[in-house]
């Protein structure tokens, strides 16, 4: 992370010299990089989500834990971007300044010129081909979650093996190519950076930014400390109870940024202190840690609205809600590759062409917010295990 801020600041200082030739390299290189990142932006996408509901069928056998599960990790996640959204159009980030990018993408059109039908039918694919060649990203979503769910039903056979095990294949090859261009990812944040410094005013930076990252942070400790108290308490749980029996786990998360680093604590947190069934901890953390990700599809919508912003896309209420429905499927199928939700939405960003370089300057305030999301993940974890324990337990009594 030192390694990108320096180059963060090496950039800002490149752009600020406004050498012609300096910034035609800089350009140059940038669009190297852009271009990279629209080429793996689609397989990035469709891999992670069909993969991860192709896997949750096994947990069908789990029967009511899977299900309880499940509602609750929509119902959480949904909130989660549902508050990022409410937050973005309160506060109202303002624009940077920066020269527009033209985009194709059919969720970029004002919504005055299609109705509400017509923007649903952009969304439904005649072609299987044609969402990958327009990076239409709904119509990925919805290619991918057919394929992962039809998978996950199909019986369990020879074929069936073979297929799930070419999607597997095909992400740990992709993800190979991901782990090399991160590692080379220094270079093209030069490149952006300078890029930005060249154009922006830094007041207008300050402002538009401050206010980004307050509508971040903002839904994510809404999230933590009044929306998922009160999904407990709606499940007669006691929140303060929950949450200081679980906060070992939490700050744990806070301070790895990883809650797969973190599951093995949680899952000892769940069961020696918060008392949750053995068989349910052990169920249902390991799949939350998977789907359940409300900091992230917070970050991804929010993030998503904010550099869209800047590439002169209409921010329609169809816009908004796409996009919220995007950044919840994401979160769920979200790769554990590094920098998660950063790549992911830096991946779907490309595929719409708009301007991925404005996520170059939330680099240097990135880990701070991926600190509060793990944990707010974690502590998403934890209620959605609680909360499945409680109705399990009252069923069982019953």
């Amino acid at each position: 992370m030192l390694i990108w801020i320096g180059a963060l600041i090496v950039g800002a200082i490149l752009g600020l010299l406004q050498t012609g030739w300096l910034d035609d390299v800089m350009n140059f290189v940038a669009t190297i990089y852009v271009r990279l990142f629209q080429l793996l932006a689609v397989p990035t996408i469709v891999l992670a989500v069909a993969t991860t509901l192709t896997s949750l069928g096994k947990g069908q056998e789990a029967g009511r834990i899977f299900r309880h599960t499940i509602s609750y990790t929509l119902l959480t996640t949904i909130v989660a971007a549902a508050v990022g959204l409410l937050l973005y159009v309160v506060i109202a980030p303002g624009q940077l300044d920066i020269k527009t990018v033209e985009t194709d993408s059919p969720l970029s059109t004002p919504s005055t010129q299609l109705s509400y039908i017509d923007h649903l039918l952009t969304v439904i694919p005649n072609n299987i081909v044609k969402p990958f060649l327009e990076g239409n990203v709904l119509s990925l979503l919805l290619l991918a979650a057919a394929i992962g769910i039809a998978l996950a039903r199909m019986p369990e056979t020879e074929q069936k093996t073979v297929v799930v095990k070419f999607l597997h294949g095909l992400q740990d090859l992709l993800f190979m190519m991901i782990r090399g261009l991160i590692w080379t990812l220094p270079v093209g944040i030069v490149a952006f950076a300078a890029q930005l410094s060249a154009q922006l005013n830094a007041g207008v930076i300050a402002d538009s930014l401050g206010k980004y990252v307050a509508v971040v942070l903002g839904g994510n400790l809404l999230q933590f400390f009044v929306v998922l108290p009160l999904f407990l308490l709606l499940r007669g749980l006691n929140p303060i109870r929950t949450l200081s029996k679980m906060m070992p786990a939490v700050l744990m998360a806070l301070f790895t940024k990883s809650s797969a680093a973190t599951l093995p604590v949680t899952m000892e947190t769940a069961e020696q202190r918060l008392g949750v069934q053995s068989k349910v901890a052990r169920f249902v953390l390991p799949i939350c840690t998977t789907i359940n990700m409300n900091g992230c599809a917070a970050f991804i919508l929010v993030t998503s609205l904010f550099v869209m912003q800047q590439g002169g896309i209409t921010l329609a209420w169809t816009t908004m809600l796409s996009w919220l429905l995007i950044s919840v499927v994401s979160a769920i199928g979200n790769a554990g590759v590094p920098m998660g939700c950063y790549f992911l939405t830096l991946s779907l960003m490309s595929g719409i062409n708009a301007p991925v370089a404005v996520l170059g300057i939330i680099l240097p305030i990135y880990t701070i917010i991926d600190m509060v999301e793990t944990a707010v993940n974690v502590w998403s974890d934890s209620c959605v295990c609680a909360m499945t324990d409680h109705d399990l337990t009252d069923r069982n009594e019953g």
